[in-house]
């Protein structure tokens, strides 16, 4: 009779082969015994098997970033790829997928290992022992959220309709004659997690620092579910948005964590999570997990080079440059280093000298790419070199062994902001910078903010949730709320922390919308939000800049590829009789009330 990967996840937990860690103290047992002899003595071995839980999501948070980045707005590719990775980048949605069955493999793996746990070891034993389930409840319920949010539609759109994920908390009782349930709904599986969550509230009594579960953790996990509960800003639903509230007030009146300062802020990605006051609940890598070129394959390797390792295949997009380039030019020149987004100095472009080590200036600014028909069909850099005879300033670009010279207008002088008007009739603003690295046609926007924990190349421990999110989530629950005083102390505290005296000077029901996802992009930028926050508040996700996507394609909330496709493999493997729905194939299938 087939398993399903649930139901062998379910069983192969029983051995808890796979739970071991290189940290762990003692050997549980092992072989056909073992579930008999753990279940016979389950707090002797309660340490190891909640340290399997957490163990799960070192597998898990690798396809959990990559899918969530870079279906967004924040990165660019250098070019197409034959990694499953590039079905995120492209849309071009496909069930069979080795990432997303990591995603949903260990997923289910971590909700398998919480759920023994559970099931083995009876509450109330002692405070020690309930804080231990507690963290096997965090784990469930995280779990049950990031799978819901990738499979599923937006919470807005007919959450007791569409469907989510199964709901299997623990291993079937007759694996003999196993039958496993359809995906529940999209309302059952958040109300699923939120259970789970308060569980974990209430029985976490110890806070043994990010790399743990515990109370801070639980509640902003419950903020931001609420939040993504809480509707649209154009017809929100307030009791959502009023827990969220509340929730992210627990987390920042508790007094646990604290936000960084701006200086410590712009190297948050090389501190460690236990010195980080800002961590709440991070997925936790040290550098003994690594071994040779292990570091290619972090999650940091795609975005950079450092210290020879990594791939360096994907940079910062212009549309989020253009972000953090919006109240004052970020200059990373290294000679005229000018910082004025904090969030700018997790950027690293890459420039290039001479022989002699000098710097070649260029003009860069981004054109549009048109076919023969003249139709729009892309942006690309150009990077034309800069001339400068007294005051007057031009810019000259090459092409086919053809020179072409560009008078360069200012737009602000101090900033070296100018425009010019250019071949095709466009006029077109850029900067006066030094000569940047290209991969294929693409200037090297390095991001960094995944890599150097500990100055470790790309060690990185992906972030769960940190206080500058919570902040984040209150101003958003507040606006839709119509609390827009409340809200635009909270945005504006993230806001002014990475660009001091820029706050907003008022928030109302015309821009709250606005600013407020401009902050979130911002601050949440290659942590794996992005795409869901566009597509949560019933946005439509736009990328018309460089890169090799389809940069004229929107695509809309409705659209049926907002959600991933459930692996096909796991459809494959579930029991006789027993069905797993697969999500639609085209718009036609869509649900939206």
């Amino acid at each position: 009779m087939k398993k399903n990967n649930i139901a062998k996840i379910l069983l192969a937990t029983l051995s808890f082969g796979l739970m071991t860690t290189s940290c762990d103290v003692e050997r549980l047992p092992t072989g056909s015994m073992a579930s008999e002899v753990i279940t016979g003595d389950p707090n002797s071995y309660l340490d190891a098997m909640v340290r399997g839980a957490y163990a799960q999501l070192k597998d898990w948070s690798d396809p959990m970033h990559r899918l969530g980045e870079y279906a967004g707005d924040n990165m660019m590719i250098r070019g197409s790829s034959t990694d499953a990775f590039y079905e995120f980048i492209t849309y071009s949605r496909t069930p069979n997928n080795y990432r997303l069955q990591n995603f949903w493999d260990y997923g289910y793996k971590a909700v398998a290992q919480a759920s023994n746990t559970i099931n083995m070891v009876a509450e109330g034993q002692s405070e020690e022992i309930d804080s231990k389930l507690g963290e096997c409840y965090y784990i469930r319920g995280m779990m049950y959220f990031y799978l819901t949010r990738a499979f599923s539609r937006p919470y807005y759109q007919a959450p007791d309709k569409n469907l989510g994920v199964p709901i299997v908390n623990g291993t079937p009782e007759d694996m003999e004659n196993l039958q496993l349930p359809d995906r529940s709904t999209v309302a059952q599986c958040y109300q699923q997690a939120i259970g789970d969550l308060r569980k974990a509230e209430k029985m976490l009594t110890t806070n043994n620092g990010p790399a743990y579960a515990s109370k801070g953790a639980a509640q902003a996990m419950l903020s931001r579910i609420y939040l993504y509960m809480s509707g649209t800003y154009e017809n929100p639903n307030t009791q959502y948005a009023d827990s969220a509230a509340y929730y992210a007030s627990e987390v920042i009146n508790s007094g646990t964590y604290s936000l960084l300062p701006r200086n410590e802020f712009m190297v948050y990605n090389t501190i460690v999570p236990e010195n980080n006051s800002e961590s709440i609940f991070v997925v936790k890598r040290v550098a003994t997990e690594f071994s040779g070129y292990d570091h290619y394959y972090g999650i940091g390797g795609m975005y950079a080079v450092i210290g020879g390792m990594g791939w360096g295949e994907m940079y910062a997009s212009a549309k989020y440059i253009d972000l953090l380039n919006e109240t004052g030019r970020n200059d990373w020149r290294p000679d005229k280093k000018n910082i004025v987004d904090a969030r700018a100095n997790f950027i690293e472009p890459q420039y290039v000298t001479d022989a002699s080590g000098n710097y070649t200036e260029v003009f860069r600014f981004i054109k549009n790419v048109y076919d023969q028909s003249g139709a729009q069909t892309n942006y690309n850099y150009v990077q034309a070199t800069l001339n400068r005879n007294g005051s007057q300033l031009t810019c000259t670009e090459t092409i086919d062994g053809k020179e072409t010279t560009y008078a360069l207008t200012p737009v602000n002088e101090e900033q070296e902001i100018y425009s010019i008007k250019y071949s095709d009739g466009n006029t077109y603003q850029g900067v006066i910078d030094y000569q940047m690295s290209l991969n294929r046609v693409y200037p090297m926007f390095y991001i960094v903010k995944c890599s150097r924990e500990g100055e470790d190349s790309h060690l990185h421990s992906p972030i769960i949730s940190r206080l500058g999110e919570v902040y984040l989530n209150r101003a958003e629950a507040y606006a839709k709320l119509g609390r827009y005083s409340e809200a635009l102390s909270d945005l504006n505290l993230i806001r002014e922390r990475s660009i001091p005296g820029a706050g907003y000077k008022s928030l109302d029901a015309s821009n709250a919308h606005q600013l407020i996802d401009k902050e979130r992009q911002l601050e949440l930028a290659y942590q794996a939000e992005r795409s869901f926050d566009v597509y949560r508040n019933g946005d439509t996700l736009t990328r018309h800049y460089p890169g090799p996507h389809n940069a004229m394609e929107e695509v809309s909330p409705a659209d049926y590829r907002v959600t991933y496709y459930i692996p096909q493999t796991a459809i494959n493997s579930y029991p006789s009789g027993s069905t797993l729905t697969q999500n639609p194939t085209s718009n036609a299938g869509v649900i939206l009330n």
